[in-house]
């Protein structure tokens, strides 16, 4: 509260002295790890009047004849803001060039603004093949023109004659870094059919929360389903769904603790009971898939090859999330498929 308090005394004494009170400074940004970081560093820099260092950010093709010409392009200018749309690439003999679709907001020294729109293409030309002095990603070449569309519209949708590149699908990669930072050294590296372990199953799901209205919209949550090993007989996949509250998240499948009692205390004799005795969840489940006809997942998880004795369950998609509705156990290792339902919320009492 005290610095608050003297940075507001120290404002108003200038004030009363007459003497100007200079704006903030433009934030500092010099990052080239991507093409859109460039273009933003870029501006920073010509906001920040560093002439210098944006002229730096151009190849040998520069945006003036020389660099006087450059900064004197800028005479009048105070602070430019800058966005940037969907960026699309292609390769190219040892080099990968970019095109980000920009928009800028000019403001002049007397506070009038002019918004210009159009493309940059930047160049990023493979390390492995540079010799010192090393080339980070710079802009081979730029053109904006004047726009009559607000800033906040300006961007172009692509660069050149093309359609525009796809969206990117921000849950896919949320989906894809979450599962790849917690289970990457668990899980196998391949897919049974040679596919790299990462690029999940995906669905759709639509519906509507149990107590919204008639008129209301209905609600959209993505699943993802990514393979995790194979065992002998058995598959383990993780599931992640996402929406617009939660963002992405985990799926955990609760399960029953099962207490199970043989004639004479022998596994390979007639079943005598099979009890709940609490619950568990688990992070990955076994042979199991997605159905939209049903909206459930569904699991079974062979105890021994030929699948005679297995445990069951099944997930119900509901109010946005999964839950457990059915539980099948076959407990029996006596050659034949026969589980029976030990839990069941989907059958009307």
């Amino acid at each position: 509260m005290r610095s608050a308090f003297v940075a507001a005394t120290a404002f108003f004494s200038l004030a009363v002295a007459g003497q100007p009170v200079l704006a903030a400074e433009a934030p500092y940004v010099d990052d080239r790890s991507t093409a859109e970081a460039v273009v933003r560093s870029l501006y920073s820099a010509i906001s920040r009047h560093e002439f210098a260092r944006a002229w730096g950010y151009f190849g040998d093709t520069k945006p003036a004849k020389d660099f006087d010409t450059f900064v004197k392009g800028y005479d009048g200018t105070d602070k430019v803001e800058v966005q940037t749309g969907v960026v699309s690439d292609e390769g190219a003999a040892g080099s990968i060039f970019y095109n980000v679709p920009v928009a800028i907001r000019a403001t002049d020294k007397d506070g009038k603004q002019t918004v210009f729109a159009g493309c940059y293409t930047l160049r990023q030309v493979n390390a492995s093949i540079q010799e010192p002095p090393f080339t980070p990603i710079f802009i081979d070449k730029g053109a904006l023109k004047p726009a009559t569309a607000d800033f906040e519209d300006a961007v172009p949708e692509s660069c050149g004659d093309g359609p525009p590149p796809p969206k990117k699908d921000t849950a896919l990669e949320q989906a894809r870094k979450a599962f790849a930072a917690t289970y990457s050294d668990q899980c196998d590296k391949e897919t049974p059919d040679g596919k790299p372990v990462g690029e999940p199953e995906t669905h759709t799901l639509h519906y509507k929360d149990v107590n919204a209205a008639a008129d209301e919209p209905e609600r959209e949550t993505r699943l993802f389903r990514f393979f995790c090993s194979m065992a002998a007989y058995n598959e383990s996949a993780v599931y992640y769904i996402f929406d617009d509250v939660s963002g992405v998240r985990q799926l955990q499948f609760a399960s029953p603790e099962l207490d199970i009692r043989y004639e004479n205390n022998n596994s390979e004799g007639k079943v005598e009971s099979i009890n709940i005795i609490g619950f568990q969840t688990d992070d990955q489940l076994v042979n199991s898939g997605y159905d939209d006809a049903t909206k459930t997942i569904s699991s079974m998880n062979k105890w021994r090859g030929v699948g005679d004795a297995s445990s069951a369950g099944t997930y119900l998609f509901r109010n946005g999330n999964f839950s457990l509705v059915q539980y099948d156990v076959d407990a029996s290792y006596d050659g034949e498929i026969n589980p029976q339902t030990v839990l069941d919320y989907n059958t009307p009492p």
